[in-house]
């Protein structure tokens, strides 16, 4: 019997990896080109080689990601590229007669003021958080375009999942583009190395944040992949409980073993007050994440230091 093909954007990026990387992969056929092999902001080109694959499935990870200090520097990029990026999969996937593709959203598609745990239904129920306004506006048309298409269409099935926070293995660690936990684990590791008795942390460190390790999602996706009939058309992909920005650096100075203290800067922007993401649909779909905080931690930090 022929694999069931499948093909992944964004193969290249933290999560695409952890994707390529999981046991499941084997079970299939899965191709994953390259940003040089493939520009997706080209449709003429994403039409092309989606006709000529012919994929059973599509599985859309690809994106221009980061952290605050990038999301509030170039809102621009971040609205056009991962529009033009979400539109033109789906469009060339709908056009190529593809009939089932999970899209990655974000929980940044939520109202800055929803009430957390943050539950499926909430989107577009509020204004969005202005640090990453442009990053969710992008990510919010390509979900409901998904859905459009869906409805006018029955034999078309394109489904939205909407991760937590995500750190891990392949993650960017450069100041400008990281997101908070790799961002934190450098700092740690740098402050360690240069012998800083002080770190800082932007606002009081009272804010929650859920993060969730990169190879559990992976194993979500790769089951949303078998089981895809099942899975509703937006689904949450966290872990139900979060943590305190502050306990995230005292996470991540036991890892580095940074044994310095921390100063607080009230003077930054720390974004939202939670953001928690309801797993009650996850659960009852049947699927829980398994890795702690202390052994993803220890994992991302491990290929830190191998780069």
């Amino acid at each position: 019997m022929a694999k069931m093909r499948v093909f992944l954007t964004g193969g290249r990026g933290m999560v695409g990896h952890n994707f390529l990387e999981h046991a499941h992969a084997s079970g299939y056929t899965v191709y994953a080109p390259s940003s040089q092999e493939l520009d997706l902001t080209d449709y003429g080109a994403t039409f092309s080689i989606v006709q000529n694959f012919k994929p059973d499935i599509i599985v859309h990870c690809a994106g221009k990601v980061g952290g605050i200090q990038a999301n509030i520097r170039e809102p621009v990029s971040f609205l056009i590229n991962n529009l033009d990026m979400g539109r033109n999969i789906v469009w060339a996937a709908y056009n190529s007669g593809v009939k089932r593709l999970i899209n990655l959203g974000s929980s940044c598609m939520y109202p800055r003021d929803a009430k957390n745990p943050l539950v499926e239904e909430n989107i577009m129920k509020g204004e969005l958080e202005p640090t990453n306004e442009g990053y969710a506006l992008a990510k919010i048309t390509v979900a409901r375009l998904c859905e459009y298409l869906t409805r006018e269409n029955s034999d078309v099935f394109y489904k939205t999942l909407i991760p937590c926070n995500i750190y891990g293995r392949y993650d960017k660690f450069d100041a400008k583009h990281s997101h908070m936990v790799p961002a934190i684990i450098r700092k740690m590791h740098d402050a360690k190395i240069n012998g800083l008795k002080v770190v800082d942390i932007w606002g009081d460190g009272q804010a929650r944040r859920e993060f969730m390790y990169a190879e559990d999602l992976a194993d979500c996706m790769w089951e949303c992949v078998s089981r895809f009939s099942d899975v509703p058309q937006y689904m949450n992909v966290g872990l139900g409980y979060d943590h305190t920005i502050n306990d995230y650096y005292k996470a991540c100075a036991r890892v580095t073993g940074y044994e310095g203290t921390f100063v607080h800067d009230l003077t930054k922007p720390v974004g939202m007050n939670q953001k928690l993401v309801s797993v009650q649909a996850l659960e009852k779909w049947g699927w829980r994440a398994k890795i702690s905080l202390e052994a993803g931690l220890r994992e991302t930090y491990r290929y830190y230091l191998e780069q």
